[in-house]
């Protein structure tokens, strides 16, 4: 039984990159298989198909994302720049997301769907509290606040081209994302 964990671990290894590197389209089960040493049949006995081999990537390394970054409505500066911090180290895992926007051939990611509803109805939540605005609704803050925390990723056509010299200052893009999603998460009428 070890031997067939190993081997799916190294599948799922060569997988993420071949898949970020070229997407579902692009992705060929030859190299993955070549890349992970093993028999191009296994990967059709352990994950069915091209698409279900992405799918298992993808949530795989979504879990890993919710698992080493807390959400707190409390803290999105915080989150914001986690989000940020994580999202720079780990550029295959956001190219990765990137891939599955734009081709979006699997089925919808049922965790991921969850832990995002979780995150909108704590914003909900807070806001009702007081503890944040309600210039914005929670689904408007946290598109903004994910978009503001991953610009700077190589994927994202904008963060880079717009701001060059932000890879040479990490610790002042984190401040001004800080600040950016403070002042969005108050509102106009905090």
């Amino acid at each position: 039984m070890r031997n067939a964990e190993a081997t799916k671990e190294r599948i799922l290894e060569a997988a993420l990159e071949e898949f970020s590197s070229y997407g579902i389209a692009g992705a060929r089960v030859d190299r993955i298989s070549k890349n992970a040493g093993c028999n191009k049949n296994l990967i059709y006995v352990y994950f069915e198909n091209k698409e279900t081999l992405f799918k298992t990537v993808l949530e795989k390394h979504l879990t890993r994302v919710y698992e080493e970054i807390s959400f707190t409505p409390e803290d999105l500066p915080g989150y914001a720049v986690k989000v940020f911090d994580w999202a720079m180290s780990h550029p295959h895992i956001v190219r990765l997301m990137t891939w599955y926007s734009l081709e979006q051939k699997v089925d919808n990611l049922t965790e991921r769907n969850a832990v995002r509803d979780k995150k909108l109805k704590a914003i909900k939540d807070a806001q009702g509290d007081g503890l944040l605005g309600t210039t914005f609704t929670p689904g408007f803050l946290m598109t903004a606040i994910m978009a503001l925390a991953t610009a700077w990723t190589p994927t994202h056509p904008f963060g880079s081209s717009h701001d060059p010299d932000a890879a040479t200052n990490p610790s002042g893009t984190r401040e001004a994302i800080a600040k950016a999603v403070s002042l969005i998460a108050k509102g106009e009428d905090s």
